[in-house]
């Protein structure tokens, strides 16, 4: 309720001062509302929503492929642990977009480098959360699983990963968010595709309605996908808690 009365407040703060014409690159809300309710059905948006959900994917794929796997052995593991733990750490607080001009060099021009972007945006902090989560599992269903005979891999499919979920799933809610940073980032600033090549045209004729409303559009997209996760996240500490 809260963030919704926030969000009305934000809004009509928008609309007024797009209506006094404050700046120039602030069309009122109501203006970019119509906008992306044009622009959204068009094949030029299509096609770039396609194409950008393409790269965000595979990306985000990999980041967990690579990233939980990577969080559970530097947990377990305390030689890689002190090995890639500040590594990690610098990661996650570096401004990976930085780092977005090399890829170029290294990986070329194109769909690539975009979904390297996402991976790098995505990987350290799932590792990172995923580390923590294994870490601070229930030492005593360790053990009583231990006790009982449970083999390795039983040991870490049904109690420290199940223990370590929540932990989990906030990592992989945040890595979604700069996920979607680093999709826009990597089409707009090395591969002009996507989302991206639509931010350039729009900011570079000017078109302030249609720019402001692709960013709206992708804020929500970020938005849902958080929310989606978060609650998926509510729902397993709920569950643990009340076991």
């Amino acid at each position: 309720m809260r963030m919704l009365i926030s969000l009305v407040v934000w809004f009509l703060l928008w609309e007024i001062a797009g209506h006094l014409k404050l700046s120039s690159i602030v069309p009122p809300f109501s203006a970019v509302v119509q906008a992306a309710i044009e622009l959204m059905p068009t094949e030029k948006f299509r096609s770039a929503a396609v194409l950008s959900l393409r790269n965000y994917g595979l990306g985000m794929g990999l980041a967990l492929l690579a990233g939980i796997p990577l969080g559970i052995a530097m947990a377990r593991v305390k030689s890689i642990g002190r090995l890639l733990g500040m590594w990690v750490n610098i990661f996650v607080s570096a401004p990976i977009s930085a780092l977005v001009p090399i890829l170029m060099v290294v990986v070329g021009i194109g769909e690539t480098t975009v979904v390297v972007t996402v991976f790098l945006f995505a990987v350290f902090v799932i590792t990172l959360d995923t580390q923590v989560g294994i870490a601070h599992a229930d030492r005593s269903l360790v053990e009583m699983a231990r006790s009982f005979g449970a083999t390795r891999p039983q040991l870490y499919a049904k109690v420290l990963l199940l223990s370590a979920l929540p932990e989990i799933l906030a990592g992989v809610r945040l890595g979604a968010i700069r996920g979607v940073k680093g999709v826009v980032i990597g089409q707009l600033l090395v591969a002009i595709i996507g989302v991206g090549e639509l931010f350039e045209i729009y900011s570079n004729n000017f078109l302030m309605e249609e720019f402001w409303a692709l960013v709206v559009i992708v804020f929500l997209f970020a938005f849902v996908v958080s929310e989606a996760i978060a609650y998926l996240e509510r729902r397993v500490e709920y569950y643990a808690a009340s076991r």
